[in-house]
């Protein structure tokens, strides 16, 4: 397809996952700032339920998964569902590429998840500048990579696992791809992985452009860019927030999983002793079905020192100065935010990729402790009740505060002008520029 339009036109095409929208998103946002046009595509179902900011400066537009009606939910996030997006999801692209162009807005690029490769395809079709864009580390799209070429066999032999650049791996410390791209696209920041992007920008144009976070949070550049503009679930702002006004600095543990996790019902009663236990308040975040699987009475008894709620805006209360400790699963999302806001972490991976960053947040970033299951898969109260302390009241946990807020200033550093990251955008946005 001929494109004459003079101005690039960014199709951006994200999983349908709030933390896979959300950095997505942001990117987009630095890429309008500087002149580009981008239009964020979704589900026809997922567009009926978002939050959007009315205001965003970064266009909708829908294509079908199969699963127009009922949800995705409904696919199970199985082999299924993703056959059913690629044989939809291919056809209708490919439908609003042309529809685009017939109304004057052609596209330039397309920005797409690593997890829905078939886009690549339906942007070569059409002659398109093409990136794909991951949310996970370099590092363990470096495991992806060895793997994918057999240069590292499954099941994993051995008691440890050497890789270019990466330090020793055991095999559970590993996540439970790439096709011919102009560029890979990575959510992280040069300085946070500088040896594995070194190696891998010898095989791949990589580009590092994060973290993505609201402006305001890091370079303050971006007028109005205050929050991710689009959420899935509908956060419980008023709630948290008055809650965490009225506790001390430093003095609330926060504690949340994402919105996939779903954790057995005897984790959930190690987890809600393991936290009535401290002597600390807590922010916990929870789903419905999570709920029915706290002991009985649990929120009645800790509703002096603690708060339980459905979602909550993550951002702000990691930003709020009473939060003083952030449990979680380490998405890689969640892991960039407490580093962007220089919050100590208790790691607890549950699965994917979350296994390989909580080893980085312990071992290579210091940003926080890891937290291990027993035989049956459980972390137990008295594991992590000791990691939380650590972190709040110990030596240990002074150490990691402090690297924390090294990594702090270097993730501001990253995005500020003249920024890695910066720098990156601007090359990207220069490479469309010629191809438009």
């Amino acid at each position: 397809m001929e494109n004459k339009s003079r101005n690039p036109h960014v199709l951006m095409l994200p999983n349908t996952r709030q933390g896979h929208i959300t950095p997505m998103l942001q990117f987009g946002k630095r890429l309008v700032s500087k002149g580009i046009k981008v239009t964020l595509v979704t589900s026809v179902y997922l567009s009926k339920s978002m939050h959007v900011d009315p205001e965003s400066s970064i266009a909708i537009e829908t294509i079908s998964d199969g699963f127009d009606h009922t949800g995705s939910e409904n696919g199970g996030r199985t082999v299924d569902y993703y056959s059913s997006f690629r044989i939809n999801g291919s056809r209708k692209l490919a439908e609003l590429i042309e529809k685009l162009a017939a109304n004057g807005q052609p596209a330039t690029a397309i920005v797409y998840d690593g997890l829905l490769p078939w886009a690549h395809d339906v942007a070569k079709q059409y002659g398109l500048f093409k990136a794909a864009f991951s949310n996970q580390s370099c590092a363990v799209n470096s495991i992806y990579y060895h793997v994918n070429r057999g240069l590292l066999t499954l099941p994993f032999n051995g008691s440890h696992i050497s890789l270019p650049e990466l330090p020793p791996l055991l095999p559970s410390e590993t996540p439970l791809i790439f096709y011919k791209n102009d560029w890979l696209i990575f959510n992280t920041f040069y300085k946070l992985e500088e040896k594995i992007v070194d190696w891998m920008s010898k095989l791949w144009k990589v580009a590092t452009v994060g973290p993505t976070l609201p402006s305001m949070y890091l370079d303050k550049r971006l007028e109005n860019d205050k929050d991710y503009s689009i959420n899935i679930f509908e956060p419980k702002t008023s709630a948290c927030m008055n809650w965490l006004n009225g506790k001390p600095i430093g003095s609330v543990v926060y504690v949340a999983f994402g919105s996939v996790a779903n954790p057995v019902p005897e984790q959930m009663e190690e987890l809600a002793w393991g936290l009535k236990g401290i002597n600390c308040y807590f922010l916990w975040v929870m789903s419905d079905s999570m709920k029915t699987k706290l002991p009985n009475k649990f929120i009645e008894e800790i509703s002096d020192q603690g708060l339980i709620v459905s979602w909550c805006p993550q951002l702000e209360v990691l930003a709020h100065e009473s939060t003083g400790c952030f449990v979680s699963h380490c998405g890689f999302n969640s892991v960039l935010e407490a580093i962007s806001f220089g919050v100590p972490m208790v790691a607890m991976p549950h699965w994917v990729d979350q296994q390989t960053n909580a080893k980085f947040v312990e071992d290579v970033w210091g940003s926080g402790i890891r937290v291990l299951q027993d035989e049956k898969g459980i972390v137990g109260r008295n594991v992590l009740q000791k990691a939380i302390k650590e972190i709040m009241e110990g030596d240990k946990g002074k150490v990691i505060k402090k690297n924390v807020m090294k990594w702090k200033e270097l993730a501001k550093e990253a995005v500020d002008e003249g920024g890695s990251s910066d720098i990156n955008i601007d090359e990207f946005v220069a490479k469309l520029l010629c191809c438009s």
